[in-house]
């Protein structure tokens, strides 16, 4: 494992932190998914084995379960090897009570006695103005941080460059922050811009959805064609960001025991500056590519759901964005899976208050049931 220096804080992390969003799923005998607990654990156990000491996990992240199974996963000297993360559920907050309340409940949750790394959850203008600084939980951190329930406070980010400036200026005491990054998406969400001035801040620099939603680990083949055939398109896109020296570590949400271990192949040859002109050039035309193919930026992060007309969203929108890489009549077929359609949308915009990527969802359900409309 490469091992690099987390900002200000003096710490050295993996270059890999196991994501814990997206771990396997069972279903139950009503068909619900719940986490496979055997294999989850299985797979945190062997990424901290083979040198990742960066865990990272919420409060919502499958319904409230994972960093139960987290916690489980730490046992048995597990914690003592690594860096655990979590983070605040700010949109849940309607006093300042509940700051506590719910950090008390996460360590509860990861039967730990502190956390590593606390961030301030999917922050834009809006929760930074209404929540953060309405309900004062910067000054609720410090204090969490002084009473040793946290050692370093950070942010997640879901909204506009002039917004993570606006986040970054507003308090002196961020450790470290958490950006969505990738080859794609440079000019969007905190941009690339941002991510240079995090870095000159001496703050820790997290990457999120460095596959973007596993679409760059799986590219169209349009997409496909534009990579070089001498590494896998998953380990081109980590190491467009391995290759910047302000980047800490890629966090990346494995499903199986496969993508654990490529992620950790991937990560032992990674560092900075691994990238010549010309790769660079490459994953900038494969971007190009991209661009006019991407109908909606869904991550499949499934904040949208559940949906209360029972639509499932993230995969509508797949079957949507296959009609611009596939066509219609390819992209029906995995429409037609779907039990109830786009036109079902209600418009009741729950969805759109809660997307990090402040994808216009109802307005795009008409598009779709346009498209898919029967003939």
């Amino acid at each position: 494992m490469e091992y690099r220096r987390f900002g200000k804080t003096g710490l050295e992390v993996s270059a890999l932190g196991f994501g814990c969003m997206r771990f396997p799923t069972v279903k139950d005998e009503n068909g619900k998914d719940h986490i496979d607990e055997e294999l989850a654990v299985s797979m945190v156990r062997r990424a901290i084995d083979e040198g990742v000491n960066y865990i990272d996990t919420a409060y919502p992240y499958h319904d409230g379960m994972s960093e139960i199974v987290v916690g489980r996963a730490l046992q048995d000297g597990y914690r003592e090897k690594v860096y655990l993360a979590t983070k605040a559920p700010v949109w849940m907050y309607k006093s300042e009570e509940d700051f506590d309340r719910t950090l008390d409940e996460q360590l509860k949750k990861l039967d730990t006695e502190y956390i590593d790394f606390y961030l301030l959850h999917a922050l834009n203008n809006e929760r930074w103005e209404d929540t953060v600084l309405k309900y004062n939980l910067l000054d609720k951190a410090v204090k969490a941080k002084e009473e040793g329930k946290i050692r370093h406070i950070g942010f997640s980010f879901h909204d506009e460059m002039d917004i993570f400036m606006k986040i970054l200026d507003g308090f002196d005491g961020w450790d470290f922050c958490q950006i969505q990054m990738n080859y794609i998406d440079v000019d969007h969400q905190a941009t690339i811009k941002g991510l240079e001035e995090a870095g000159k801040r001496g703050l820790g620099l997290v990457i999120m959805e460095p596959l973007l939603g596993g679409k760059l680990a799986n590219p169209t083949d349009n997409v496909r064609k534009m990579l070089g055939k001498e590494k896998e398109p998953a380990e081109w896109a980590l190491d467009f960001l391995w290759n910047r020296p302000e980047v800490s570590l890629l966090l990346s949400g494995m499903s199986n025991m496969q993508q654990t271990e490529d992620n950790l192949v991937y990560a032992s040859r990674s560092s900075v500056g691994m990238l010549t002109e010309k790769d660079l050039d490459m994953l900038a035309e494969a971007k190009k590519v991209y661009d006019t193919m991407a109908l909606v930026s869904c991550t499949k992060c499934e904040y949208c759901m559940p949906c209360p007309a029972g639509i499932n969203i993230p995969k509508t929108f797949e079957a949507y964005n296959q009609t611009a890489s596939k066509g219609v009549e390819e992209a029906k077929k995995l429409y037609e899976t779907l039990e109830i359609k786009a036109d079902a949308c209600r418009k009741c915009r729950k969805c759109e208050k809660v997307c990090p990527q402040s994808i216009k969802i109802s307005e795009n359900m008409v598009k779709i049931a346009e498209i898919f409309k029967a003939d």
